[in-house]
């Protein structure tokens, strides 16, 4: 974890502002800088920068595994044990031409919680997972998502009790849901996210068709939801390994 050597520390405060969270901090005399260790998200901004000029701020082994799980969904250089992706561990619908993850009739519901700089306690993700569990979505499991090697119960997505209020920088919930259901899903966001305290954003995942449609744009024009402008495109360069 990120602590803050006090022998070396002289109180000049450069580093405070770079800390994402806040979780630099001065102490009560106003004499040194310390991490507030139940805000850090072990996402090591402060250490990769360089921001001490007498590199007082130090990082030291993680010793559980709630701070390696904090470390590993809130720094983006780390690669995640299962899925050997960087960062939060989940490629989402990136390689959906190799991996087929996402059929014909299914959109990829990806929720990406936390971003940018504002955090996320684990508590919010269950609330977000398990209310889309109910819409309709199956959730991903653990050698595709990180979330999921913490949840006692993918079909529900319940979480492990010990880990609800881990705070990390930021984590995705990710599943799929048959076309049909999606309305329900947003339905269900749009309802859940007046009982959380941060922040999401919803990417949905649309294969079209040969003529590059996808009955989505429809479907969010009923919900009074404006036309998304932007978007990563797979183009298809790859060979499916799951056949629809």
């Amino acid at each position: 974890m990120v602590v803050v050597n006090k022998e070396l520390c002289t109180g000049c405060w450069t580093c405070i502002p770079y800390c994402p969270v806040s979780a630099l901090k001065k102490n009560e005399d106003e004499t040194i800088t310390y991490v507030d260790q139940d805000i850090c998200t072990k996402c090591n901004v402060c250490i990769r920068n360089q921001v001490c000029p007498l590199e007082a701020i130090e990082e030291q082994p993680y010793d559980n595994f709630k701070n390696e799980f904090q470390h590993l969904m809130s720094d983006p250089t780390v690669s995640t044990k299962g899925t050997g992706v960087p960062g939060r561990g989940t490629e989402e619908a990136k390689t959906n031409d190799v991996t087929g993850r996402f059929g014909k009739n299914e959109f990829g519901i990806c929720i990406d919680m936390g971003r940018p700089g504002i955090g996320c306690k684990l508590r919010e993700a269950e609330k977000v997972a398990m209310a889309v569990v109910r819409a309709g979505v199956k959730l991903e499991g653990p050698e595709a998502t990180p979330i999921a090697k913490i949840m006692t119960d993918l079909k529900t997505g319940k979480l492990r009790d010990d880990l609800l209020e881990t705070y990390v920088l930021s984590i995705i919930v990710e599943g799929k849901c048959n076309i049909k259901r999606l309305p329900d899903v947003i339905k269900a966001l749009k309802e859940v996210e007046k009982q959380i305290e941060t922040v999401f954003s919803l990417g949905i995942v649309a294969r079209v068709d040969e003529n590059g449609d996808t009955p989505m744009f429809d479907m969010l024009k009923e919900l009074n939801i404006p036309r998304p402008f932007r978007g990563k495109i797979n183009v298809g360069l790859g060979r499916p390994l799951v056949e629809d």
